[in-house]
């Protein structure tokens, strides 16, 4: 399984798209398949962050996961009637990163998830609009940098202004998340992965 990390941290689609069909022809779950499509993206960000790859490398990596994810969308599509629901998503106001928050999205609407990702640096009272708005009972705060936290808590009290707190269920997510940063922030949890946040997700219903 390593195989497929290393087929796409080096940008082999080829190989990529070889192993992919090979596992989902085995069996292999579906979200096991993203989750190690996650960790090769992980790669490409860090080789970038080393200026071993460029902006176009991002790119290509980003065009591969997205064929692997319609290659494995026929296999997801018989959950949807189990687990559906609605989340409001979004990165938090004063940060802008998106990648973890994109992999969300596509994971939750693979799932049956109805999803309104309101992208980023999104500020609370947008948040807590749109609940209004959609009725959503899952909340997904995405921040990567440390100074996200204070606008994660800011959103958490926001709802519980609005007096929506105890109907929505909040994950949050990024870099730097932890149990500690997640009791500060006030939310009910936290994804150590873009995987486990779905898997938040499919627990508590969205309905």
């Amino acid at each position: 399984m390593e195989g497929l990390v290393n087929a796409i941290g080096d940008l082999d689609e080829e190989t990529a798209a070889r192993l992919v069909k090979e596992m989902l022809n085995k069996g292999e779950d579906p979200l096991k398949i993203v989750e190690l499509c996650r960790k090769g993206l992980e790669v490409v960000g860090q080789r970038y962050e080393a200026m071993e790859y460029f902006l176009s490398q991002l790119v290509l990596a980003a065009d591969i996961f997205q064929k692997i994810v319609e290659t494995i969308t026929p296999k997801m599509k018989q959950r949807k009637a189990e687990i559906r629901g609605k989340v409001v998503l979004g990165t938090v106001q004063g940060d802008i990163h998106d990648m973890g928050k994109n992999l969300v999205a596509i994971l939750l609407r693979l799932n049956g998830f109805e999803v309104y990702d309101l992208g980023v640096d999104v500020s609370a009272k947008a948040f807590v609009d749109k609940v209004k708005a959609t009725g959503a009972r899952i909340v997904g705060l995405s921040g990567l940098l440390t100074i996200a936290w204070d606008s994660m808590k800011k959103t958490v009290e926001e709802f519980k202004n609005a007096g929506l707190r105890e109907r929505v269920r909040i994950m949050i997510g990024g870099g730097t998340i932890n149990d500690s940063v997640t009791k500060y922030v006030g939310a009910d949890a936290y994804g150590k992965t873009t995987v486990e946040a779905v898997r938040l997700a499919t627990g508590w219903g969205g309905k």
